[in-house]
């Protein structure tokens, strides 16, 4: 077995996010479109006789926590068990994605994790049984392990993947963090008993311009039944919000839980000009696009 291996997985955007009701297992139903970016985790695992983790990276990390109650520690132990390894293993992320920014950094890592200690034990479960695993550890995970596009349903890892061409986003990230749990209590109280039902599945336009890779028409179907909740919990987004749109972008919307602010543009250059118009508005913008890959050694 080779003595050290790195890892690394995608952060995400969910284009379409609708959320139904609360269910018995303490997530909600969801209904979502999964899209990963080329903004990466980057995990490397070590054989150990006891599990630790450490954390560096170019984002806030005061919020990582370093103990079990990590979601990478979880996915190890669920491995382990599952594979009949006994022993830890010494984890390093070197995070890339803004920690509660709703881009499914910490799901990312624990993707990252299933793979790169797969390959560090031996365990060889194969893609289908590291989703199976994946499931019970966040509504993000399964999609992490598989990338691409990809409708969620149930908890958000009942996976169908999706034709997609190349799409261009823009990413406003802040310091600020938000608790996804508090975010999905905000929606709850926001909404009280009004939850309307799911779709089933997505509209024949949706799957269309999402195979097209048509930003305009990709624009018309975007949603986040979170945003109010996020909105609620920190209001300045609406004005980042704004910003985005003066600066020209074909639409805007909160990243999942929040509080990341994401701007779909038409091409690259238009991107740039995104980029450069929040950056003279004293935003943080980085450029950003779909990718195919998931979770995957390196």
């Amino acid at each position: 077995m080779p003595h050290s291996v790195s890892a690394r997985a995608p952060g995400k955007i969910n284009p379409v996010l609708r959320v139904g009701s609360l269910l018995h297992d303490g997530y909600h139903e969801l209904f979502t479109i999964f899209q990963a970016l080329d903004v990466y985790e980057t995990l490397s695992v070590t054989e150990a006789s006891e599990y630790s983790l450490s954390v560096g990276g170019d984002v806030v990390l005061d919020q990582v926590p370093l103990d079990d109650d990590n979601v990478v520690v979880k996915a190890a132990r669920a491995l382990a068990l599952a594979g009949g390894h006994s022993g830890g293993a010494r984890i390093h992320i070197d995070k890339r994605i803004p920690v509660g920014g709703g881009m499914g950094g910490g799901s990312a890592d624990a993707a990252a994790a299933l793979v790169a200690l797969n390959e560090l034990w031996g365990v060889g479960f194969d893609t289908a049984a590291l989703h199976q695993l994946a499931a019970p550890l966040g509504a993000d995970v399964p999609f992490s392990v598989l990338g691409g596009t990809a409708l969620g349903q149930g908890r958000g890892g009942d996976l169908e993947p999706l034709v997609a061409g190349e799409f261009h986003w823009v990413l406003v990230p802040t310091s600020h963090h938000l608790s996804t749990p508090l975010v999905y209590q905000t929606l709850d109280r926001l909404r009280g008993g009004g939850i309307p039902p799911l779709p089933t599945e997505p509209s024949s336009d949706l799957v269309a311009a999402l195979a097209r890779g048509d930003a305009s028409a990709l624009a018309g179907h975007l949603r986040n039944d979170m945003a109010p909740a996020a909105l609620t919990l920190h209001p300045e987004l609406a004005q980042t919000l704004a910003a985005g749109e003066d600066a020209g972008a074909v639409a805007s919307m909160v990243s999942g839980s929040g509080p990341t602010c994401a701007f779909l543009a038409h091409t690259t250059s238009h991107q740039q000009e995104i980029v450069a118009g929040l950056q003279a508005r004293g935003y943080r913008a980085l450029a950003t696009r779909s990718v195919a890959q998931g979770a995957h050694l390196v």
